[in-house]
């Protein structure tokens, strides 16, 4: 009786066995075909992953482009206008040399040849849009003029410049340089 037990038992196990081995083979199946499914999302997400790293690094070498090709256009503008800006005052070069080359001159025709050359520069500097600030009678403004003196003087009105040392320049609001002047009252 024992032995027809442990046949009964034996026999129960070989059939609950492919049973087992089914169930694993059913769990190993699904557990590969998700490992492949994840694999597979694994190499679109590296794939995705280095299109954008490729996409990143095209942006950076066409902004450092952008900014080289910038930096050129800057340096070649500020050339033109300086080399524009020269050849403006090159007339008054060539005025210079030949008014000092004149060795037989009076000092009234020098001191006219000089005054020729200052109105040169002036219309030079009035088409570079360049302004002169401080006059005589012109009213003392500490943005745009230096005192360096202050008199009394009744023909002149309070805080008005009575005497200029140095003209000031400016270019639209930017001061080039300020007018150095002595104010009355």
């Amino acid at each position: 009786m024992i032995l027809a037990k442990k046949e009964k038992e034996v026999k129960k196990e070989t059939e609950q066995t492919p049973e087992v081995e089914t169930v694993n083979q059913d769990q190993l199946k699904q557990l590969q075909e998700s490992l492949e499914a994840l694999q597979a999302e694994l190499e679109q997400v590296k794939k995705a992953k280095a299109e954008e790293k490729d996409q990143y690094m095209r942006v950076l070498a066409e902004y450092d482009n952008y900014r080289k090709r910038t930096d050129r256009e800057k340096a070649a503008t500020y050339d033109s206008a300086t080399a524009d800006t020269v050849a403006q005052f090159l007339p008054v070069v060539d005025n210079m040399e030949l008014a000092l080359a004149q060795s037989d001159c009076s000092a009234e025709d020098l001191r006219k040849g000089v005054q020729m050359i200052q109105k040169n520069l002036n219309d030079i500097l009035s088409k570079l849009g360049v302004a002169v600030m401080g006059t005589v009678g012109e009213p003392f403004d500490p943005e745009y003029h230096q005192a360096v003196s202050h008199i009394e003087d009744e023909s002149l009105g309070e805080n008005v410049i009575a005497t200029v040392y140095r003209k000031g320049y400016r270019i639209g609001d930017k001061i080039v340089r300020h007018a150095t002047v002595i104010v009355a009252n």
